[in-house]
């Protein structure tokens, strides 16, 4: 008799779903077989969350799975988990395009950029002043801002680096991933944070200030950060969001 297929052994969490239209937030296990698809339909657009990848210091990886070209947001851990999530990705929508874009928000978030688009298939789009850190790839720079399509645009907020930028997606009521532009202080809010890194920090505090002019209470209803997640307590975006923004950066402005 022959023994069981075993499950695959994993050390970190399986990416999860943090935003759906139509489905509640819950975590996907990827451990489908040749003859067995998994349950979830990539169809629905969705919001997916990656586990902190020390390759780029605990940050945190997000995709956006629609109808449309999927989106990753920065480079997840090159972990099993990961690649056999793409393989679910695919799977489950064989006539789609698994994912077209990697954005980067910062130096940073570069990780193992070079093999996730190897891997993938994807184009790298990166502003204009960190392009020459991924030397030898084919790369779209933007300068400003950059409209991928009618509901996503990458919007250039420099501070935390040079080039540092959030992409913005209109659905969900409006979704901003913010990179470590913004990034949860030990309350849970968000607010753009000052290291020893730090390139500019006037810069990013003008940069704040005009994400909160650009959009309003209707246009942005979440912030998904690329780092500090853990003190969101379980959570991976930040609800109420441009509530939340405004008032804090009167405190981050006077700090």
């Amino acid at each position: 008799m022959s023994p069981l297929p075993q499950q695959p052994s994993y050390t970190i969490k399986p990416p999860q779903i943090v935003l759906s239209s139509q489905m509640p937030v819950r975590e996907i296990l990827p451990t489908w077989t040749a003859t067995e698809a998994p349950s979830t339909d990539l169809s629905i657009s969705k919001i997916f969350a990656f586990p902190p990848n020390r390759d780029t210091l605990g940050g945190t990886s997000y995709l956006i799975v629609r109808s449309e070209a999927n989106i990753l947001i920065d480079c997840p851990a090159p972990e099993q988990i990961n690649e056999d999530f793409w393989e679910c990705l695919q799977h489950t929508n064989p006539k789609q395009v698994g994912v077209r874009w990697l954005f980067i928000t910062h130096r940073g978030a570069i990780g193992k950029a070079v093999e996730i688009q190897q891997a993938l298939g994807c184009e790298i789009l990166i502003q204009e002043q960190e392009a020459y850190l991924l030397p030898g790839l084919t790369v779209t720079a933007f300068g400003q801002e950059f409209a991928l399509d009618a509901t996503t645009q990458i919007i250039w907020t420099p501070g935390h680096s040079p080039g540092s930028s959030c992409l913005y997606y209109r659905e969900f009521g409006g979704v901003l991933f913010s990179g470590r532009h913004l990034v949860p202080n030990l309350q849970g809010e968000p607010m753009p944070l000052r290291t020893a890194k730090t390139f500019h920090w006037p810069r990013q505090i003008k940069s704040t200030q005009a994400l909160c002019d650009r959009f309003t209470p209707e246009t942005l209803q979440y912030i998904c950060p690329g780092a500090n997640i853990g003190l969101l307590r379980g959570k991976h975006t930040i609800d109420q969001a441009y509530q939340r923004l405004v008032m804090n950066q009167t405190i981050s402005h006077d700090s």
